[in-house]
């Protein structure tokens, strides 16, 4: 008995040993250029229009200019202000030239898949920061959307008009690129 005891006992520790891998930081673009030791980081906010919800309560938005080490980077930021936090979406410039070309492609596909007539259907965009853009179809009824970020509860910010999006984003690429001027 004590023997079986011991087996048990030694089996048990030997098992709560096992190291857990920690999942990976995943680093937004942000993070990676703002979060830099050793090198002083400026940043300095433009405002733009509020982007316009489907529900109660606008996001704010701006462009957000870091400069160090001799380099600019430039994101647009979305915020919508929740009840308890508020959520920021932050994409780099080169990812709004991107988010702008998938808009224009989602809008072209958007006809066709109400034609279609699903009982739910989804079309959209994922930059690589996890900021999303698209629609979704559900009985007949449609919703334009952007997911501010990739985790989290409240993020998601509706959307009747998908132009207001296009001018809303057009707006940011536009203003980033007379302030690299």
């Amino acid at each position: 008995m004590l023997m079986l005891l011991s087996i048990i006992f030694v089996a048990s520790s030997l098992q709560s040993q096992d190291v857990k891998t920690q999942d990976k930081v995943v680093q937004t673009k942000m993070d990676a250029f703002a979060s830099r030791t050793g090198v002083i980081i400026k940043f300095v906010d433009y405002n733009l229009p509020a982007l316009k919800s489907f529900l109660a309560g606008n996001a704010d938005t701006r462009i957000r200019k870091f400069t160090g080490a001799g380099e600019s980077k430039y994101f647009y930021q979305i915020e919508k202000a929740g009840q308890y936090n508020s959520s920021t979406a932050s994409i780099e410039y080169s990812d709004l030239v991107e988010v702008i070309k998938a808009l224009a492609t989602l809008k072209t596909q958007f006809d066709g898949d109400v034609a279609s007539t699903p009982g739910y259907l989804e079309n959209k965009f994922v930059t690589s920061d996890g900021f999303e853009i698209g629609y979704y179809i559900s009985n007949e009824k449609t919703k334009w959307y952007i997911k501010l970020e990739r985790y989290g509860s409240d993020n998601t910010i509706f959307i009747n008009d998908v132009e207001t999006l296009t001018t809303a984003f057009q707006g940011a690429k536009d203003k980033i690129e007379a302030l690299k001027k």
